[in-house]
């Protein structure tokens, strides 16, 4: 989606109490819904012809074929590695990226914790991805919490 330094626009829990069920919409109008589809922490793509669920264990789709496509040089890509600590070693030495970044990494945490204060507010929130922060006071004060002892982080 071209998302990894940008995020949702929107979150809207589902009315009354509940962990499942809300979504987030990005400015392209690409709605995710959080929803415990019995996979733990996987992820599932559904999409006009067909689905894709992907984790750390497993890459399924159905119909069996879609993972089995054969990927062209035009095609966009999402990239693996089977050893990220090296990956990352070699990032350093060739002083490029890694395929995990910490950019993407920063903006899922920033998504589910965004996610959980729509959760405990039960209200949809508008979500400024760049200034990274919602458009009311109730729920930007969830965004941290106070500081024990004598830190002082106005000056950073």
């Amino acid at each position: 989606m071209n998302k990894d330094a940008s995020g949702p626009v929107k979150f809207v829990p589902p009315s009354g109490p509940a962990t499942s069920g809300c979504y987030f919409e990005y400015d392209n109008g690409v709605k995710v819904t959080h929803t415990n589809w019995g996979e733990g922490n996987a992820i599932q793509f559904i999409g006009t012809e067909g689905t894709l669920e992907v984790s750390r264990g497993f890459l399924r789709s159905k119909p069996d074929n879609i993972v089995k496509l054969d990927i062209k040089q035009s095609d966009r890509r999402v990239y693996l590695s089977e050893n990220h600590y090296q990956d990352w070693i070699d990032a350093i030495k060739k002083r490029s990226k890694p395929i995990c970044d910490v950019e993407p990494g920063h903006r899922t945490g920033t998504v589910c914790n965004a996610m959980n204060i729509a959760y405990l507010l039960q209200r949809p929130l508008n979500w400024d991805p760049q200034k990274e922060a919602f458009n009311e006071v109730d729920a930007n004060k969830l965004r941290t919490r106070a500081y024990r002892g004598q830190w002082d982080f106005t000056r950073f």
